[in-house]
């Protein structure tokens, strides 16, 4: 029993820190050109996690309007967004952190949706009722989600 509620209380107090170190998405804290500068974890990005999120249709599906050709076993690469070839070496973290989360910091008028926003959306429905949203939206991938992709990217270097 003792052993029980000791285990129980060491992972609180891992999952109490695990949370203190993810960002808020109203906290996130971009540069006057939209770069965020910070991990909105504290934790390293996986980039085998974030190629998983680039081609997964229900998370980041970054390949319906980009071609990869890291990914090129995904289908239907679109061509609405630039190619990602290449964009660690021309990019950096913090540039591609900030796009992720909300390219429209960076790129006004973009049609990139905000990975990482809960508020401010100025035509979010309540599925498809035709209603707006009762309460703030979640965002479509997590702070840890946000952190893989980036990785990914960076892994996109010029041969």
């Amino acid at each position: 029993m003792k052993t029980t509620v000791a285990l129980a209380s060491v992972i609180g107090i891992v999952a109490s820190a695990a949370l203190a170190d993810t960002t808020i998405p109203d906290d996130v804290s971009f540069t006057e050109y939209g770069e965020v500068e910070a991990s909105l974890t504290g934790t390293a990005g996986d980039p085998v996690r974030g190629a998983e999120i680039m081609t997964t249709r229900s998370k980041g599906n970054c390949v319906a309007c980009h071609a990869v050709t890291a990914l090129a076993d995904a289908p239907f690469h679109g061509e609405v967004g630039p190619s990602l070839d290449g964009v660690g070496g021309y990019r950096s973290e913090a540039e591609l952190r900030g796009i992720v989360a909300n390219a429209k910091k960076m790129f006004d008028g973009t049609v990139m949706p905000a990975f990482y926003k809960t508020s401010g959306f100025i035509r979010p429905g309540d599925g498809y009722t035709g209603k707006a949203a009762p309460n703030d939206l979640p965002p479509i991938l997590s702070a840890q989600e946000v952190e893989d992709v980036v990785a990914f990217l960076m892994t996109l270097q010029d041969s």
